[in-house]
Order: C-alpha cells, then structure tokens, then sequence
C-alpha cells in the first residue's frame, strides 16, 4: 500500500527508517540547531516518506541522540514516539483516536490541525522541542491548511513541522513558499529488491517493477489475494474486444463489504501500469511496469491513439487518487473499463 492509499483501521506502526534513510537523515540531522522549521518532504507514493518523517520526529525529541544524530531508541522519548503517545509530538494522518478506537479518514480536518497550534504555543513536556507530523500533506482540507499557515508563518521557539506529499501541486503556494522542500530518498533497483526480498516478496524484481520502483507499494501488494485480482485485470485489459466490465464489477461485489476497496485499488493499479505501459509502446518504447506482457501491449499498440490513450491514463490516475472516496467500487470499476474498451472501438 502506498503513502496516501485506502486507509486501514490503525495507524501504521512505527518502524525504525529504512535502509534507503540513514544517510539522508544522518545528513538532515546535522546542525540541529540551523534547521529551518518547516520540512517537506516529497516524492512519489511507496517510497516510505511517512517513516522517514517519524524517524526525523523520533530524533528531534530523542533525549540521548547518537553522533551521527539518529535516535538512540532506548531513551523515555524514543519510547514515547514510538508507541505514538509523546506529549510534544502530534501526528496528523489518515487515522484519528475516535470513541476509543482508530478510524480511518479521508482528509485532515481544521480541528486537528488547531491541536498542533495550542500544543506549539505551550511549552515542551519534556523539555525540547514540540514537533508535528503532517503525512500526507496534500490531505489537509483548505480551512486545515489555513490553520496551518500561523504557525509556518510565526514558528514559536522550539517548533518543528515535518510534512510530506505525493503531490505538493495540491498543497496550497502559500504553505509551499514556507516550507523548505527536499525530495526523500529513493533506492537503487538492487537496494529495493534486495529489502523486499528480506520482507519475503516473492518475485521481487517484477513487483517491483509493477510497483514503479517504489518499494513500500511493491511489498503492500505482494498479498495472494492483491496478485490474483491484479492478474484477473491484466488478462481482460489484453483482450478488449472480449472486455466483460459487468464481469470485472461482479468479482468486487463478491467480496466482502470491507474489502471492496480494497479490490478496486488492486484493479487499478493494473490499469494504470498497463495503460502506462500501452503508451510507452505505442511510443516505440518497451515496457518497464509489466515487462512480462511485452507481447501483448505491442499486439494493442497500433490500435490507440496516443491522446486518447494518455487522456484516460490521467482518468484512471485520478480515481486512484481518491480510491478512499468511492461509495460504490463497482460502478467506478464498470465506468473506466467501459471507456478502456471504446479505446479500442
């Protein structure tokens, strides 16, 4: 699962930074006391931006910090970032604490972003800085983002902010002009493979190929049940003259109501790695997402226009987009294989 996908029912656990990470944040953490107060951090989706925010947030409010400035994870802070209960450090996600349990949001409302303002103009708990996580950032809602701007623009003594995004067009170019922007870490091929390998994807190389190269993605859909309804996709896109949208629509309703998202989204990242793959072929190019389908994507090629084609791919993005939003998965998924099939009319 990607950065900004369907939200789950929990926040994501804290995990120590990735092996991509180090060097960047060794390098960010030097010079503590010359940081702007305002980060974001961006790059594409399932590259793990939200654990590098949190390691960034873990070491800021770390009591004992190693040399080369990472946290400890020994010291009472550490252990308070870690179970996500340290009182100078807020996190706004796609999970709020409701009614006594976690529920999964779709946006990040101006109420919790007025949280981050009192606990900013409060001293620390524990004596260092306060500090406030915003992932994704894009999320926040106008009003949230307005309620932003006091504190980027007027950052009390010991502040800190940390935002990341997938994609900062969306944020608002007055919160963009406040921030100091700087791209997360991406690994090399034989880094990403060699660290799914180690989480037990099998077939790393191709997923992470399908994936875009984005490690964090690749390993969210290396699920039986993610593969098979991807692969299902991918065996009606080759043949559209045969496309049976009903059919496609049906298999989403057949699962449970909590996991038809869940389905959809498997269903459209297959379309967007095939239609980005048809138009790289079209294009005289081969394909990287779906290399194992080179045949077919070149036996479709001639029969698309380019326009069109690339036209529907941004149709296809936006839904994936908003995958959270959807309140019926099987008509969004009828929609856009129908208008896949008149591609090819």
């Amino acid at each position: 699962m990607s950065d900004d996908d369907v939200p789950s029912t929990a926040p994501t656990p804290w995990s120590p930074p990735l092996p991509w990470q180090r060097d960047w944040l060794a390098e960010r953490l030097a010079g503590r006391e010359r940081r702007h107060h305002a980060l974001l951090i961006t790059g594409p989706a399932g590259m793990g931006k939200a654990i590098l925010a949190l390691n960034y947030a873990q070491a800021l409010l770390c009591e004992t910090p190693r040399p080369d400035g990472l946290a400890c994870g020994t010291c009472a802070g550490c252990a308070y970032v870690a179970a996500r209960t340290h009182p100078d450090l807020q996190v706004l996600d796609l999970h709020e604490f409701k009614d006594d349990e976690w529920k999964a949001v779709n946006e990040i409302s101006v109420d919790r972003v007025r949280e981050v303002t009192r606990m900013m103009a409060t001293s620390a708990h524990r004596g260092g800085r306060r500090v406030a996580v915003v992932t994704p950032a894009e999320r926040m809602n106008t009003a949230a983002s307005n309620a932003l701007l006091k504190t980027l623009e007027e950052p009390p003594s010991g502040a800190m902010l940390v935002l990341t995004s997938d994609q900062p067009g969306r944020l608002l170019k007055t919160v963009l002009s406040r921030c100091v922007r700087v791209p997360a870490p991406r690994p090399d091929g034989a880094q990403a493979i060699a660290w799914l390998e180690s989480q037990g994807v099998r077939d790393a190389s191709a997923a992470l190929a399908e994936a875009g190269g984005a490690p964090l993605a690749a390993l969210g859909r290396a699920g039986d049940d993610d593969r098979a309804e991807r692969h299902a996709w991918l065996e009606a896109l080759a043949r559209p003259d045969h496309l049976a949208p009903i059919a496609l629509g049906a298999r989403i309703d057949a699962a449970g109501k909590d996991e038809r998202k869940a389905r959809l989204a498997a269903g459209l990242d297959a379309l967007v790695a095939w239609t980005a793959d048809l138009a790289r072929v079209a294009a005289g190019g081969r394909a990287e997402r779906l290399p194992a389908w080179q045949g077919p994507l070149a036996a479709l090629a001639p029969r698309v226009a380019t326009i069109a084609l690339c036209r529907y791919h941004r149709s296809v993005l936006f839904q994936r987009a908003w995958i959270a939003h959807p309140l019926q998965p099987r008509l969004v998924a009828e929609a856009l294989l129908t208008d896949y099939r008149a591609l090819f009319a």
